[in-house]
């Protein structure tokens, strides 16, 4: 459970990366091994991209350092629960294990609105935890909110 967190706490870093660009503070990043070979946070207002989520430019940026878009034995960690796009993305890509911190119960596609990685059709399987630092990283997304309204 420590190493879970200790990435964890790399991907809330990537959040505060958004938040400080006044983006929604969503972090994740990519692990192969102990190594982190990719990071990404929400761009989505800086990109004008609705795709730039943080767990896709996570994705992106892994794909770059192993010159290849399968990430076969990486895992994904990311402070919010996955939507619907970024877990096509995450099955896409061969991620091995999704591991985030709190439920999104508006868009979560992986167990608040759906459970979209136990679809029979999908030709890859992806493992997911979650509740890892979830206090700092609901946290983080309330006082965003909160200052935005």
């Amino acid at each position: 459970m420590k190493l879970i967190e200790e990435f964890m706490l790399l991907a809330i870093n990537e959040a505060k990366r958004a938040r400080d660009i006044c983006e929604v503070p969503v972090g994740a990043i990519v692990v192969k091994g102990d190594m982190v070979i990719g990071t990404g946070f929400n761009t989505v207002i800086q990109d004008q991209s609705v795709s730039s989520h943080a767990e896709i430019n996570a994705l992106n940026s892994a794909s770059q350092a192993l010159k290849n878009y399968r990430l076969t034995n990486c895992d994904l960690y990311v402070t919010l629960e996955p939507c619907h796009m970024c877990a096509k993305a995450i099955v896409d890509a061969r991620i091995r294990n999704v591991y985030f911190a709190t439920l999104e119960p508006k868009n979560g596609s992986i167990v608040s609105q759906d459970n979209f990685f136990d679809k029979e059709h999908l030709n890859h399987r992806v493992n997911f935890s979650f509740g890892a630092m979830k206090e700092e990283a609901s946290d983080l997304l309330t006082l965003f909110f909160k200052t935005k309204r």
